[in-house]
């Protein structure tokens, strides 16, 4: 999800908390209401503006799309500046709040529509990054943050106490273990490819334990485990806990005794529970996500003068002390400094957790995008073939590194290679020009799951390894990719497995090179023609370097519902790939 945005440098995805909130929120807000400042002056000492009570004949109309988890405290706010007649130049507002899951908002942003919403506040800049990332998505303009909250592993009493809380602190990875296949303690969160919480906290654990030795195991391991136990919201992740301190739900194989949430869901949760049933929270030692609830104005193009003003009028309202009590009254925090205790003790923290530690280091975009890619392939499993240029251009050296495009090229499809389980199924083909008889392309190894038995032993992930650590330019040859663009795609259509992710892979530096080749307009036809929306194979091709033609690759994908992507360094292909692999499920979906 673009950056984070299921959801950077921000905070996985904007979920960790803009630093600074308050200073930053007001700063903006300011420098936004000064720009109108003179104008609406004049208007009102001209007489053109009046701050009487005729303004409720009126008034400006704002609707407000909020997460459903601050839908509450925004439409309690609104009601009060209502009554309290809260103006923008002289007009009073009326203000509409509707609940609704930041990830359908963003979907109906990103196909360019209309949100029917004057402002967004999403749970999290992650989704605010992929929409503007995304160049025909619906344009959003931030405006500041509303509140935050931190990303906690919540539990049952009893599952909280075998773990030693709250005494004992855990890592992220070290929770994650407690949790993993075999253990008695059941742990469920949302799905990340549609819950910020969820993905926020798949990929802290992740850069946890990135560098050690068994860490993108493990961190695979918990997808596996998690996909089992996911939920479709982060509301609907709460009712999967035991209804009641029975022994009969305590123990029902069904119910999850820890979930991922954030604490302001969990103090919303122990508000209503019965005595006994509230939860405990684990505030990871190294650190807590957050998600920082982005304002924002909705195709501010299309706002009228009065609309634009009045939104930034409600944002500035938001940081008043009393409506700052409000956000905290439901369970959310409003400053970066001063936690407040109440809070944190309705939602099941206690000393020693770390619930005043400083938010998480923020994710970068790559390991964002690289969390959501390997989420979705564990989901559901894929079947890719990768199509690999080995044209004499390969060995170009790529400038700063020492090494040629092909070396980077085949330590970043390694990369790649270690984030798929065994029931993935990989294949790897090589092109260039008459590398077998008149073909142009060449079966290296054919598609089939990387835990299946190789011929001569061993597994078909050992015999990946192996083909693609001997991938090499071949001398004074040419670019065949027409041909093998199109051999590739029938061989991925006619091999299609129901129930999995079916995607080519082509990765080219350059331009199609074989005179003799078909042109591009029958290629483009024929993809077309094989292309099926019951059973979809989508290509994603990858121009590599500065010689490859990003805008045909880009042609060539879309005529089979894919994308064309292209990168520099072609260390960079593992993360274009995962990001493409979201990018072709999300829409297949």
């Amino acid at each position: 999800m673009g950056r984070h945005s299921l959801p950077d440098e921000r905070g996985a995805g904007g979920s960790d908390p803009r630093p600074r909130i308050r200073r930053r929120t007001v700063a903006l807000a300011t420098a936004l209401v000064l720009t109108v400042a003179g104008g609406a002056t004049a208007a009102v000492r001209s007489g053109l503006l009046s701050f009487g009570s005729s303004c409720r004949d009126h008034p400006v109309r704002l609707t407000v799309a909020a997460s459903p988890d601050l839908a509450p405290a925004l439409t309690v706010a609104a009601k009060q500046a209502e009554d309290s007649g809260l103006t923008s130049d002289g007009l009073c507002l009326a203000i509409t709040v509707t609940a609704r899951e930041s990830a359908k908002v963003a979907d109906t942003l990103a196909a360019g529509k209309d949100a029917a919403a004057q402002v967004w506040v999403a749970d999290s800049d992650l989704w605010v990054q992929r929409i503007t990332a995304n160049r025909k998505a619906t344009q959003v303009t931030p405006a500041g943050n509303v509140a935050s909250t931190p990303v906690t592993v919540a539990m049952v009493p009893t599952a909280a106490k075998s773990l030693g809380w709250p005494k004992k602190t855990y890592s992220w990875p070290e929770l994650a273990a407690a949790t993993l296949e075999g253990s008695p303690l059941r742990l469920g969160a949302a799905d990340p490819a549609r819950s910020a919480t969820g993905l926020l906290a798949l990929t802290q654990v992740g850069a946890a334990t990135a560098g050690s030795q068994d860490g993108a195991t493990q961190t695979a391991a918990l997808m596996k485990t998690l996909s089992q136990r996911t939920s479709d919201t982060d509301a609907q992740v709460l009712d999967t806990l035991p209804r009641d301190a029975s022994g009969a739900e305590q123990g029902n194989p069904k119910r999850n005794q820890a979930v991922v949430v954030t604490e302001q869901a969990s103090f919303t949760y122990n508000a209503s529970a019965d005595a006994g049933t509230g939860l405990d929270l684990f505030y990871p030692k190294d650190g807590s996500p957050r998600l920082d609830y982005p304002y924002t104005l909705v195709d501010k193009t299309r706002l009228s003068t009065d609309e634009s003003r009045a939104a930034i009028r409600f944002m500035t309202y938001l940081r008043r002390p009393e409506q700052q009590k409000i956000l905290q009254r439901h369970g959310f925090r409003t400053s970066d400094y001063d936690v407040p205790q109440t809070v944190v003790t309705a939602a099941g923290g206690s000393s020693p957790q770390p619930f005043s530690e400083p938010a998480a280091r923020p994710a970068t975009d790559t390991a964002v995008e690289e969390t959501l890619g390997a989420w979705t392939i564990t989901v559901q499993s894929a079947r890719l073939t990768t199509v690999v240029d080995a044209s004499s251009s390969m060995s170009e050296p790529v400038p700063g590194t020492g090494r040629s495009r092909m070396d980077v090229t085949k330590a970043s499809l390694l990369q790649a290679l270690a984030t798929f389980t065994p029931q993935d199924e990989i294949g790897l083909w090589e092109f260039s020009t008459k590398l077998d008889g008149d073909k142009d392309y060449r079966i290296l190894v054919p598609t089939e799951p990387l835990g299946a038995a190789a011929s001569g032993g061993g597994t078909q992930r050992d015999r990946l390894s192996s083909a693609f650590g001997g991938l090499a330019p071949v001398p004074n040859g040419a670019t065949g990719l027409y041909d093998t663009a199109l051999a590739a795609y029938r061989e991925a259509t006619a091999s299609y497995v129901q129930g999995k992710f079916n995607a080519l892979v082509i990765l080219t530096d350059g331009v199609n090179q074989d005179p003799g080749s078909i042109s591009r307009t029958t290629l483009l036809a024929e993809l077309q023609r094989l292309a099926s929306p019951r059973r979809p194979v989508p290509l994603i091709m990858i121009a590599v370097g500065p010689d490859a033609d990003r805008a045909e690759a880009d042609q060539i994908a879309k005529a089979t519902g894919g994308s064309g992507q292209s990168v520099t360094d072609p260390s960079q292909i593992h993360t274009v790939i995962l990001k493409a692999i979201v990018a072709a499920a999300t829409q297949g979906s």
